[in-house]
Parts: C-alpha cells; structure tokens; sequence
C-alpha cells in the first residue's frame, strides 16, 4: 500500500512557495520568515509551525474587512512545511519581483508578511458599483498564493490598443498599473453575467496581466463597511 501511495509524497523543497498537485500550496517556513494566510486555510504542517489569527498589523489595515468571517487573515511563523488549501480551488504561486499585484480578497491564500500591502478602493468604478469595488494590494519582493475556481486564463493587456473587459465575479487579480473603468451593456444583458436587467463589466487598458477565473462567484467579495 505504501508503494502505491508514493506518488502523493511530498516532493523536495525548492522554493519558498510551490503548488502539490493542483489545489494545494506547500510553504517553506524557517524562523522570522512569517506568513500571512487565509484564516482556516491550513489542512496539515510538518515542524513547529504558530498560528496567531487578527495580529496587531491585520487589525490596523483591515479592520472593517468583511468577507463573511470576522477574521480574513491569520500570521504563521515557525520552521517545518506548511500546507494550504481553500476548498479544493486551484492554486496560483507568483514570486512579485519588486512588483505589484491587485488582488480580488477572496482569491487571496497567503504572501509573505514582510510584503507591502493595503486595502483599497479601486479607481473609476464607485458610480457603477455602488460604494466601489475594493482589493488587496500587494507590493515589493517575495512570495504570493491566490485561488481560482478553476484553471484560471492571464491576458496580457500590452498586447494591443483594445480593452480587456472582465465580469467582476471572474476576476481573480491584475496589475494596478492597468487603467480600470466600468461599463454597462444593455443589449448584452441576457448574456454577460449572472445578474438580471444591465450587465457590468470591468474594462482593462495599458501595460499589464489580467487573471480571470472560469468562474463567477459573488458570494464572498471584499467589500468595506460604511
């Protein structure tokens, strides 16, 4: 039986951040190399791994964060390995090289704690969504996991003049140096989306990757009080 299940083992470390099969991320924790992870994430860890769920840092910058549980985000520290998992959804690592990645909070598993990173608003869409629509940003050098219900698609938007337009509930994340803006279509309406009468879509322009799930999940978008 065991020979059988060889195949399921745990591969040598070799970085940091690295996918086991399709839906599970395997972290590389050592000492004063913290993690911060969707809370509940964990299904298993090897080693001394500590959990502290609402750190000082979450409380300060996502304190009205809601996502449908009162805690988004939870900091991991300690030395072994470390495996994440959000419902059987596929796991995207990306290592941001003095970089930056706008990140729907729903897509969002884990990243390195000594990253820079805030909620914001994003720009252009408050009079078609409301109170706006809000990510995560994340900046600087190191390691970030997101979800996709599925295997999601990148569009590169330098590749040419025209926009690239997104169902809001499909987007997983982008750069922020894109140009973001909404739009509404009416004559569509029946076929974009998911939502009855005007459909809305997010449309992408300049430099920059767009990632897009195949699938449109609403149920559990980052949204702000107020």
């Amino acid at each position: 039986m065991n020979q059988q299940l060889t195949g399921y083992a745990p591969t040598p470390v070799a970085a940091r951040m690295e996918n086991h099969g399709h839906a599970m991320l395997k972290v590389a924790m050592a000492t004063g190399q913290d993690l911060y992870a969707r809370t509940g994430s964990m299904v298993a860890y090897e080693g001394f791994v500590q959990y502290e769920p609402n750190p000082p840092a979450i409380r300060q910058i996502a304190s009205q964060w809601v996502t449908g549980e009162s805690t988004p985000l939870m900091k991991c520290s300690g030395d072994g390995l470390l495996y994440l998992a959000d419902y059987g959804a596929d796991v995207v690592v990306i290592n941001l090289d003095n970089d930056a990645l706008s990140v729907n909070g729903t897509n969002l598993l884990a990243f390195d704690a000594h990253l820079q990173w805030g909620v914001e608003r994003v720009k252009g869409l408050a009079k078609f969504a409301g109170q706006g629509l809000w990510n995560v940003q994340i900046s600087g050098t190191g390691w970030v996991a997101l979800t996709s219900r599925g295997t999601p698609v990148v569009v590169d938007c330098g590749r040419g003049e025209d926009e690239t337009y997104v169902d809001p509930d499909a987007l997983v994340a982008w750069s922020p140096a894109l140009k973001v803006k909404g739009k509404r279509s009416f004559k569509a309406s029946a076929l974009i989306g998911r939502g009855s009468g005007e459909a809305f879509q997010m449309a992408f322009s300049g430099q920059g990757i767009v990632v897009v799930q195949p699938s449109e999940d609403s149920t559990d978008r980052l949204r702000i009080q107020g």
